[in-house]
């Protein structure tokens, strides 16, 4: 296998915003950090500590225009963007909550439970897997599957964090059980990611524009991109790294 870290992202805020990086130390045993650090419980959601499943909070499969929103951390600030709202730049504590609960309800259904509070994740993050997760995903499956849909797809719409090139498509599903090397980091892979309808949103737009789900199941029987990974030795990575697999 001869693949390259074509891309890094991280999503400070659990369904709201991507970020993309150059490079970023990993930590064994931990997620991306500051990836999916913070999260948005919605009224009625799971109030207690923890790991809590995507169910409890905002997210673009309830409120699709959550997927155009793009953030970028400055310092202890996250800054986040919109094509219909103005920038907002703000801490990353409950005491800034209000602010971004009211910088997001233009944008988010009213038929949906709204924001009650902004709530800090535990050391293993937010992500689905109730583990400390990396996701790592395939350019060549992502072309394969527009070419099925016959436009373009954005790799945004599936919130991955590092996206491999150089893979046939779906070869990623071959390396579950397996490790990948990059840089001096480690991951072992541990399962595949079975994906929701936050995938139908254009994140240029918010407005859902491709039946992601259904050209999964039509074309290859599943409705899996990705695969989940736990880092098992730390250390930086970079896009244009090679990737090795053991």
């Amino acid at each position: 296998m001869s693949a390259t870290l074509a891309q890094i992202w991280r999503h400070p805020i659990k369904g709201i915003g991507a970020e993309a990086l150059e490079h970023i130390d990993l930590t064994a045993g931990l997620p991306l950090p500051l990836d999916r650090s913070w999260a948005v419980l919605e009224t009625g959601g799971d109030p207690s500590e923890g790991w809590r499943n995507c169910r409890n909070f905002l997210r673009g499969a309830k409120g699709p225009s959550l997927m155009a929103v793009t953030s970028r951390m400055v310092g202890d600030e996250i800054e986040l963007s919109h094509p219909d709202r103005p920038v907002l730049k703000i801490s990353l504590d409950e005491g800034a909550a209000q602010d971004l609960f009211d910088w997001l309800a233009p944008i988010y259904p009213e038929t949906r439970p709204q924001a009650v509070s902004l709530v800090k994740s535990p050391e293993i993050g937010m992500a689905d897997a109730p583990f400390a997760s990396v996701s790592v995903l395939n350019l060549s499956s992502l072309r394969a599957l527009s070419q099925k849909a016959g436009v373009e797809l954005d790799p945004r719409r599936f919130r991955g964090n590092l996206w491999l090139d150089g893979l046939a498509p779906w070869e990623e599903f071959d390396l579950i059980g397996k490790t990948l090397t990059i840089g001096a980091a480690q991951l072992e892979i541990i399962e595949p990611i079975t994906r929701c309808r936050a995938t139908e949103a254009n994140p240029e737009t918010g407005a859902r524009d491709v039946n992601t789900l259904k050209l999964l199941q039509d074309g290859w029987d599943h409705t899996d991109f990705g695969v989940y990974a736990k880092v098992t030795r730390g250390g930086e990575i970079s896009c244009g790294a090679a990737v090795s697999v053991t």
